[in-house]
Formats: C-alpha cells, sequence, structure tokens
C-alpha cells in the first residue's frame, strides 16, 4: 500500500495539459475533488529523485495499477492483461485512470476501473500519492527522475502483477514487499511474477527512506487457511492520514467516476444472476435505458455482489444497498474468511493502530476515499470481534465507540439473507481445510489507550 510514483507525459510539460473536471461530495465522510487526467503517463507505486537539481522527491501511493493516458484517444493507455485466477481482472485492454486532491497540496489519489473477469461487476482500485517533506509534485515536470523505490504492501495477485513490469522499466529501482508472500493454486516465488531482489517490509520499522514522514504497521495471520492473509497499513503524520488496503471500506451512495456507463448498464441488465437471485420473483424482460436510475441501480448490484457474491435480492437491491452503504465498515468477505478466523491478531493490530495513530481520515485501496473517520469509528467497524472473543464492554468501553455506532458511521451487522451464499461457502472452505473454522469466545483480555 506503500510506495511512490513516476510521472511521465507525451511532453514535458504534461501538467499543463491535463483535462480538469471538479466534483463536489457532500457526504460528511468524504472529501476531495476529482479530476480527469489526460496527456499523462503514470507507473505507481515508485519513489524516485529527482537528477537534475540533485533534490531527493518523496512520494508514497497505496495501491499498485499501471496506467497510460494520451491525449484525446485512448490508444496511449492500450496493455494486454488477461490473467487471474479463478476469473481474469479486466478490463484486458485500457484503464482510464481519475486523479483526486485529497489533502490539498499534500495527498492525490490515482483511480481505476477493476472488473472481475467477463462479468458485469466492477469495482475501483486507487493509488494514493503523498508528498514527502524531502520534495514533492511541485517538481513533477522534471520527468528524468530516476525511480528508486518499488513496493508491495499485500499478497493480493490483482496488486503483484504490476511489480515486475514496474521493476523492468525501471531497473535500477529497489523493491520492498509485504512478508509472507504467496499465490494459489500454485504458491510461485516472486521471481516467476518478474520480482527480484525484494527486500521485506517489517512492523513498525523505523529504518524505512519514508519513516520521518509515514509510519506501517503489519497485520502477518498465516493461521488464517491455505496461505497466510498480510496487509500493511500506513500512517501520514503531517495530514493524519491512515492508508490501509482492504481492512476497511466505505461504499458511496453513487458509483465513482472511474466506474464506466457500459459496466453499469450491463449490471443493471436484468441477466441470469438477477433471475437467481430474485427471491422468487418474477423478473421483468424490460429493456436498459441510459438514465441515472438505470445507472444507480448498476451500481447497486455490483456493491452487493462484490460484498456478499451472492446477495439475496438483486431485483430489488436498494434495500440491502442501502444498509451497507455510507459508514465504514469491514468488508463481509473479509470478515468472515479472513478476520473471523485470526480475531486475536487482528485485535493487537487495530489495537496498535488506534493507540498510536492520531489519524482524521482513512484512504483505503477500494470504494470512497477520503473518509472523514477517526480512530473511534475505525475501532466502531471492527466491534464484532469482541463478539468473537467474549470482549464486549470489556475492552471498549469509550462513549466514542458507542457514539460512532448509534450514529450510523461505523456498522458491523450485516442483512443475514444476503449473508447466506457467503456463510455457506465459508462452511464449505471449512470442511475441505481451505480456511479455518471461525473462533468464537476465546480468552479475555484488557487492552486502554
Amino acid at each position: 500500500m506503500a510506495g511512490a510514483i513516476n510521472l511521465c507525459g507525451s511532453k514535458s510539460a504534461a501538467l499543463q495539459n491535463l483535462a480538469v473536471s471538479f466534483k463536489d461530495t457532500n457526504h460528511v465522510f468524504l472529501g476531495g475533488s476529482s479530476l480527469k487526467v489526460k496527456d499523462l503517463c503514470w507507473e505507481s507505486k515508485l519513489r524516485f529523485s529527482s537528477s537534475r537539481r540533485a533534490k531527493r522527491l518523496g512520494l508514497v501511493v497505496a495501491a499498485v495499477e499501471e496506467e497510460t493516458i494520451s491525449k484525446g484517444s485512448s490508444d496511449g493507455r492500450f496493455y494486454f492483461n488477461f490473467t487471474g485466477f479463478p476469473f481474469p481482472l479486466g478490463p484486458f485492454l485500457n484503464r482510464r485512470t481519475l486523479r483526486t486532491e485529497a489533502v490539498k497540496g499534500s495527498i492525490w489519489l490515482f483511480e481505476q476501473e477493476q472488473a472481475l473477469g467477463f462479468s458485469s461487476v466492477s469495482t475501483n482500485i486507487r493509488m494514493t500519492v503523498i508528498k514527502l517533506k524531502s520534495g514533492g509534485l511541485w517538481l513533477l515536470k522534471e520527468l528524468d527522475a530516476p525511480v528508486e523505490y518499488i513496493i508491495l504492501p499485500t499478497f493480493a495477485y490483482e496488486h503483484k502483477i504490476f511489480v515486475g513490469p514496474f521493476s523492468r522499466k525501471f531497473p535500477k529501482a529497489k523493491i520492498w514487499v509485504a512478508p509472507r508472500q504467496w499465490s494459489w493454486p500454485l504458491n510461485l516465488p516472486l521471481e516467476f511474477f518478474g520480482i527480484f531482489g525484494a527486500k521485506t517490509l517489517k512492523d513498525e520499522d523505523l529504518s524505512t527512506p519514508w519513516a520521518d514522514d509515514i509510519e506501517q504497521k503489519v497485520l502477518s495471520a498465516p493461521e488464517v487457511g491455505l496461505g497466510p492473509y498480510v496487509e500493511v497499513a500506513f500512517y501520514h503524520k503531517r495530514s493524519r492520514s491512515l492508508l490501509v488496503t482492504d481492512a476497511v471500506i466505505f461504499v458511496p451512495r453513487k458509483p465513482p467516476d472511474c466506474i464506466g456507463k457500459d459496466s453499469l448498464l450491463a449490471s443493471a441488465k436484468n441477466g441470469l444472476a438477477v433471475k437467481i437471485l430474485s427471491k422468487g420473483k418474477e423478473v421483468p424482460e424490460d429493456p436498459v435505458v441510459d438514465n441515472p436510475m438505470t445507472r444507480q441501480k448498476g451500481w447497486e448490484r455490483m456493491v452487493l455482489q462484490i460484498l456478499f457474491l451472492g446477495p439475496s435480492n438483486l431485483l430489488e437491491p436498494n434495500t440491502s444497498f442501502a444498509q451497507m452503504s455510507q459508514k465504514l465498515i469491514v468488508s463481509p468477505i473479509i470478515k468472515t474468511l479472513v478476520f473471523s478466523k485470526v480475531p486475536e491478531k487482528v485485535r493487537d493490530w487495530i489495537d496498535r493502530i488506534g493507540k498510536d495513530w492520531r489519524f482524521k481520515r482513512i484512504i483505503p485501496a477500494h470504494f470512497a476515499a477520503p473518509v472523514n473517520a477517526s480512530r473511534s469509528d475505525f475501532m466502531a467497524a471492527f466491534a464484532f470481534l469482541d463478539d468473537l472473543l467474549g470482549e464486549r464492554y470489556v475492552t471498549r468501553p469509550s462513549l466514542s465507540l458507542l457514539f460512532a455506532s448509534i450514529m450510523g458511521k461505523a456498522a458491523t451487522y450485516f442483512p443475514p439473507d444476503d449473508m447466506k451464499t457467503l456463510s455457506s461457502l465459508d462452511q464449505f472452505l471449512v470442511s475441505v481445510g481451505a480456511v479455518k473454522k471461525t473462533v468464537s469466545g476465546r480468552r479475555k483480555r484488557k487492552t486502554a489507550f
């Protein structure tokens, strides 16, 4: 989730040709302005220094993606990617990139659409750029700066796949990766993905080149199942921002700008998935009409499939969508298949985050960002750990946590009907030994901050 970025364009003054469109967000949790980027080529997860002025630039990023955008056409962002298991990750030939200034003069977000194979289900994936004390975005026109670091902050395939191409483009760059890297169904070494000579990110390591600006905490849970779950959280001290990959999400009411119209309309069509997941109601064969209501229905269906795999009612998704959107949550999939298996490790990780980092915003790798959220909001999203560990009101007596739950700023309750498919999948994976059983009623312990 943390790394650096290199910006390049067809002209040295690439940033002068940005086509910018601002979009205000009115939800109390959200902030930032959306900018469409043209005539700009960027490579994410990179950190570089200026050879022209011998002044070191520090740009740290979250979420690994790669994009090329050319002025006036999509030719410049052509690439070919047709890999992934069990489904390839789309779009397969090009990806549009949107830039948002999350914290004025300090943090920028780059987003792309990421689709699940040949389905109509898409979400956004995000890279976060942070300007450090040592330099910054004001020098981006110096495009001949060498790249120093490429960083992979998770084991997940959709992030790992882009590190190899980055390292080939910038062979002098040093690579840093999260610990316990693995892949499935074949546990292939990093070298298979074109990643050579990588260093390992360590928990609370103060010797990293970005340690003066950004701190890191590693969640490493080898006990989950077939392979460990690994995620590195980062804290940018100056802006008081927490950066995570999948730990928490905030589903926006409206679809992200990077999700294309065609994807939304395809999701709004009453196809096979809708007919199966319609609660027995007759599914009309109405033609899809392009209007805001239809696009919204497409977005709501996408979200429920991403969160629950098989939600109870895709025909009329608005009720379940309303329960899952506009609040900070742990994704039902992550909660069920990962965090519920290792609640003590997750509790230790989030306790250290809450104790040491006084953040006021969270930037996840997916869905909405930045999210205006406090430590109490973050901890409230993990309240389900109290039930698993038998610790309710023992370790979390804070009134601020109670307020966050009552006000709906964070939530752990998910509609039972929507959870049925995911629960059945969990039971099956447990039966075949792919994941561990959900932990319940572990030993009590007290933690204060």
